[in-house]
């Protein structure tokens, strides 16, 4: 299951905005990107990740990405920003 490691992260963002602050900070380690999130959410971010050469996964839902993330709501992206 891909989300092991985004859910033992000490430290991580939650949500499409807070993935992109990561990501234009240099703070992002991995992305996580939900396959049915809205593409005009999810292509920007994939854009960035590529041209920051930060990794990123594609997840089955945003529902599951929420419940991996500890919120009661669907997750477009979250991002690792520190793991130990």
């Amino acid at each position: 299951m891909p989300y092991k490691r985004l859910q033992a992260a000490k430290e991580k963002s939650v949500g499409s905005k807070q993935t992109v602050k990561a990501l234009k900070k240099n703070l992002a380690k991995v992305v996580y990107v939900a396959d049915n999130a809205d593409k005009h959410v999810a292509e920007p971010i994939i854009a960035i990740c590529e041209e920051k050469q930060v990794p990123y996964i594609r997840v089955d839902s945003m529902k599951n990405l929420g419940k991996v993330c500890g919120i009661k709501v669907e997750c477009a992206a979250a991002a690792i920003i520190r793991e130990d």
